[in-house]
């Protein structure tokens, strides 16, 4: 069943202005903000759009054609014009990689409260998801070096919002049952930590009856449906 605006997680268009920075309205009585970032885009870089592992792969194709040339011509200026023309190609598709992943870091404001995780992504048309904390069954913690690291929510199983809607903000290859991701979170650690607490803290009676419990896993907080005895583990 795909979520409806009764459902928790309502989708807003971002107005012209914010309320409040990242925010799509102030916040109500009662309700306060625990935490706010952004994506570390070195680390997007890195890590989501594969910007190390794309540039060795051109180092390595950029060699082999000038090893090749060399190796028949016994030339080293034939071997450095043959990747004359490559080399500048594969500059311009690492620079488009890295600037997309700095608008993505600059324009995506993660805000966690005590009530909420809301997400405004997007860079050409920016959007902000609402995700209350009675609908989160499980948080999962990627570590990366530098203490930034992935933060992914597992909803409840009949709330669900789609995949090309949150990328690059979802977990990975979770294309059925998406898990919307914070990505590359500075001090991802203490804000885990900061996350489990919040929805430990939701009465177990406001849940809602779709989230179910399991066993913790490494890696991850399951909140069981009792409400109690969720921690995090990495």
């Amino acid at each position: 069943m795909s979520l409806s605006a009764e459902k928790s997680i309502p989708q807003q268009h971002e107005h012209e202005f914010e309320a409040a920075h990242g925010l799509p309205a102030q916040l109500p009585a009662g309700e306060k903000i625990i935490w706010q970032g952004s994506p570390d885009w070195v680390t997007l870089a890195v890590k989501v759009m594969h910007l190390r592992t794309i540039a060795i792969y051109f180092a390595a194709m950029l060699l082999w054609r000038g090893g090749t040339v060399f190796s028949e011509t016994s030339s080293v200026m034939a071997a450095l014009q043959s990747i004359a023309l490559p080399l500048p190609l594969a500059l311009v598709a690492l620079g488009l990689l890295a600037m997309f992943a700095w608008l993505t870091a600059r324009t995506a404001v993660y805000t966690l409260t005590n009530q909420r995780v809301v997400m405004r992504i997007g860079i050409v048309l920016s959007v902000t998801f609402n995700l209350p904390h009675r609908m989160i069954e499980s948080v999962n913690i990627r570590h990366f070096s530098k203490g930034t690291g992935d933060i992914a929510l597992l909803l409840a199983a009949s709330d669900k919002i789609a995949y090309g809607n949150l990328w690059p903000h979802a977990r990975p290859w979770r294309l059925k049952r998406t898990e919307p991701m914070l990505r590359a979170v500075p001090q991802a650690a203490k804000v885990g930590e900061m996350l489990v607490s919040a929805v430990q803290a939701i009465p177990a009676a406001a849940r809602s009856p779709n989230v179910t419990g399991s066993q913790p896993a490494n890696g991850s907080a399951h909140l069981p449906s009792g409400g109690n005895g969720l921690s995090l583990t990495a």
